[in-house]
């Protein structure tokens, strides 16, 4: 074992398993890899009060966004108006509760958990250390499902497609719910997962001393995937945070395959199915993905109708490609072209869960339209089957292991420093 006192000098990037020394980080600065040019590590100008203050106020604006009436919508003298709680009472009533259940966990539950979480972890509450242990684990597997502000784009769409019904106003808590999408995401920026791990347990012991441009598998280590302490490799359960893992997530690309091929399964009935249903004077009409986006550009909405056919057609088929490309990739096929494959891969995490817009507008019309026989709108199946496939694609790029195509980088000889560094 190596001195502790070198251990926060030294980080294996959790994207390409290179092994890098950390310089000394000025306030306001970060360290990134030196191959893949992940972010590492960032040292944010007052570290605690930062995210706490972003933390409270997204906490309290979410408070009242909840409490007054969200948005509202009058036609031919008739009005209705909705509260953000109204939205999955609606899908429960019309025996769609799994949407509900989404809505509930991804636009309100997972941010405001996330919120408290960061609030009682930065300030070092006195928690029980299992509890502390427990949120510092989940609150980064949190972020990529918490959707308030794409929540906040489907509503906007809404208001376009509705327009041409009727007159849209916005309710009092709309304001409040701009803020905290505003405030949750930028409390989540200003902390630094190794900085917020140090202070729930200190790093662990080097078990070798590290060398600089060489990956962590080459010389018996890993990274822990939840608090980035350096481990031996054959060590399967993290000393620090009781994590398990492996120096590669094993059965990556198996676990990949299987929920890409369930999604691109899921993907074809979602897309001829519908969404949702309008029952406007008596008569209802069946609304598919890709009829909506017609009938949206056919009324003059261009811009919108061309959100809808990236975030709900071009998405995720393309990410569906992606990820089986680098699969393919991973497996041996392909140019070997590491920093290309990483490229692919940060795209495909950062836009796949804004497929979930769709889903969203959904939601919006289907509380805001009750107003009878005159206009009233319903959800579909094929919403339902529309929202596993984005999640199933999420699954399928989180399980994926971006150092494998790294692995294939290094076996090549290509972009892998020596041990002398020549």
């Amino acid at each position: 074992m190596c001195s502790s006192d070198h251990s926060h000098q030294w980080m294996l990037c959790p994207q390409c398993d290179l092994m890098t020394q950390l310089p000394e980080i000025r306030p306001g600065s970060k360290a990134s890899c030196p191959r893949c040019h992940t972010t590492l590590v960032m040292n944010w100008q007052e570290p605690r009060r930062r995210p706490s203050g972003y933390a409270f106020s997204a906490l309290v604006m979410l408070l009242f966004a909840n409490l007054f009436p969200f948005v509202n919508m009058q036609v031919s003298g008739l009005s209705s108006q909705i509260t953000l709680m109204q939205i999955p009472q609606v899908m429960v009533a019309e025996d769609y509760t799994s949407l509900a259940t989404l809505f509930l966990l991804f636009v309100q539950g997972v941010p405001a958990f996330c919120m408290l979480a960061i609030l009682l972890l930065v300030n070092q509450a006195p928690l029980p250390e299992p509890v502390r242990r427990w949120m510092a684990r989940i609150l980064f597997q949190l972020k990529s499902w918490g959707m308030a502000e794409i929540f906040l784009a489907g509503v906007l769409v809404s208001f376009v497609k509705l327009m041409a019904y009727g007159e849209i106003g916005i309710g009092t808590s709309f304001i409040p719910w701009c803020l905290f999408c505003v405030l949750q995401l930028r409390a989540f920026q200003c902390v630094d997962r190794r900085w917020l791990w140090q202070r729930v347990d200190p790093l662990p012991l080097l078990p070798v001393k590290p060398l600089a441009g060489v990956s962590g598998l080459q010389q018996g280590v890993r990274s822990c995937r939840c608090c980035t302490a350096i481990l031996p490799v054959d060590q399967r359960v993290c000393s620090r945070c009781g994590v398990a893992g492996h120096a590669r997530r094993k059965h990556s690309l198996q676990w990949t395959l299987a929920l890409l091929l369930t999604s691109v399964l899921l993907y074809i009935p979602a897309n001829l199915l519908p969404i949702m249903v309008t029952e406007a004077l008596g008569n209802q009409i069946s609304s598919t993905i890709m009829a909506g986006v017609i009938l949206l550009w056919s009324d003059g909405s261009y811009p919108v109708a061309l959100v809808i056919f990236i975030a709900s057609i071009m998405v995720p088929s393309l990410k569906m490609l992606a990820i089986g490309w680098l699969c393919l990739d991973a497996q041996g096929y392909g140019r070997r072209d590491g920093e290309k494959m990483h490229l692919i891969y940060e795209v495909v995490e950062f836009v796949g869960r804004w497929s979930m817009i769709d889903v969203f507008v959904i939601a919006v019309l289907s509380a805001l339209v009750r107003m009878g026989r005159l206009m009233s709108i319903y959800p579909a199946v094929g919403a339902l089957l529309f929202a596993l496939v984005v999640i199933l694609t999420m699954f399928a790029a989180m399980t994926f292991d971006p150092r494998l195509t790294w692995d294939r980088v290094r076996e090549t000889n290509l972009k892998e420093p020596s041990v002398d560094g020549k």
